[in-house]
């Protein structure tokens, strides 16, 4: 999730909790950011971390790990023919229902290839055999496949394939694995709870409506003041503010990408820190989607947030990006990064991001009049490597 070298570290923390020994928690607070008619579902979750010994820095990340819809379960469990309290082991080879399996331990909200190779194993010859073994025979075409299906889209599929025993089927099946989610909140202001920020990921493919497991568990499966929440704390190596507090900082974080933002600003706030702090947000729609937006322009007013640049895409004619405030800032954010001050990216990698690094370089070019090669050099290995004030939380 993390890009660049170690700004600080700190001793390990005490917790007997971990990613392989994760804490129950519970949800306190469940509220909607986003507004009505907003194409995005984007909501703020208080983690109860009493009893946890848990605690976590700005820029450190909460590990959860989601859990599959019962409605999910038992329409795996009625294409399957198995009985639910069957015992089965988990991936830790530990005794369970395979009900609670599918339900907790085990990925079925997305195909595997190895689960396409068990079921080509045992079918029958015919069509749907003859369709499987094209499929399996070909890598590009099966990650294809596989990308948009879960496993009751494969099992309708191919439903001439019969796994033996509920252990047979679990066996092809992936672990479900933690989802990072930034912390959006200094622990020192909110004592024992940990404050996410998330996007409920919503879509239909082959006829069926479809969620995220993570996201999906914490807006629909997750009873507030019950502890059913698995949580660790992911520590960061590199994404931390700057030990001086006097040293500016720059942070874009558009969407969720805003969650460390909140955090580092509250946390500057409680310090007291003396450097100034600069913001660049964007999203949709302003009247919808403005994350935080509240808060923010409460910072901004007390002098606590010294410039906020916002980017709503969907408000004008033309596209408005995070980079393209950049560029129209660009004589005051090289000002800013030519006397010191760090330089924060949060959010999506494959593309934002790319898009920031670039507009990074092309300042670089335009206010410090450097060749295509020396801006590029300075951006990447200066600020980045040797410098470490350009840190990236991106995924």
């Amino acid at each position: 999730m993390e890009e660049s070298n170690a700004v600080t570290e700190r001793p390990p923390a005490t917790s007997l909790y971990s990613r392989k020994n994760p804490f129950l928690a519970e949800l306190t607070r469940h509220d909607r950011l986003t507004g009505p008619g907003s194409s995005k579902d984007t909501r703020h979750f208080v983690v109860n971390l009493v009893g946890s010994g848990l605690v976590y820095r700005p820029g450190d990340s909460l590990g959860a790990l989601g859990r599959h819809s019962p409605e999910l379960v038992e329409e795996v469990l009625g294409l399957l023919g198995f009985n639910g309290g069957t015992a089965v082991s988990d991936p830790r080879g530990q005794p369970t229902t395979l009900r609670q399996a599918l339900l907790r331990d085990y990925t079925i909200n997305r195909a595997n290839r190895k689960i396409m190779v068990g079921l080509s194993e045992r079918i029958a010859q015919g069509e749907q055999r003859n369709r499987l073994m094209e499929l399996v025979a070909n890598s590009d075409a099966l990650s294809e496949y596989i990308d948009s299906r879960d496993c009751v889209d494969i099992l309708k599929e191919f439903s001439e394939a019969r796994f033996e025993s509920p252990a047979a089927f679990v066996a092809h099946l992936s672990p479900v694995v933690p989802r990072l989610y930034s912390i959006a909140s200094s622990l020192q202001a909110h004592p024992n709870e940990a404050h996410l920020c998330i996007t409920v990921v919503r879509y239909e493919s082959h006829g069926r409506a479809k969620k995220g497991l993570a996201s999906g568990f914490f807006a629909d499966h997750s009873d507030l003041f019950v502890r059913n929440v698995p949580v660790y704390v992911q520590e960061s190596r590199t994404f931390r503010l700057p030990k001086d507090g006097a040293t500016d900082i720059i942070m874009c974080g558009p969407g969720v990408g805003i969650a460390p933002f909140r955090a580092f600003l509250e946390q500057r706030t409680l310090e007291g820190a003396t450097g100034r702090n600069w913001l660049f947000f964007g999203e949709q729609h302003q009247a919808t989607d403005f994350l935080y937006g509240d808060e923010l322009l409460e910072y901004q007013r007390q002098g606590k947030l010294h410039r906020l640049d916002l980017a709503f895409s969907r408000d004008n004619s033309y596209k408005i990006y995070v980079q393209h405030r950049m560029l129209e800032q660009a004589k005051a954010l090289w000002s800013w990064l030519r006397n010191g001050a760090y330089f924060y990216v949060c959010g999506d990698a494959r593309h934002m991001a790319k898009d920031v690094h670039q507009t990074l370089i092309e300042i670089a070019k335009k206010e410090g009049g450097l060749s295509a090669e020396a801006a590029a050099e300075y951006v990447s290995v200066t600020l980045m490597k040797t410098e470490r004030r350009y840190l990236r939380d991106v995924y």
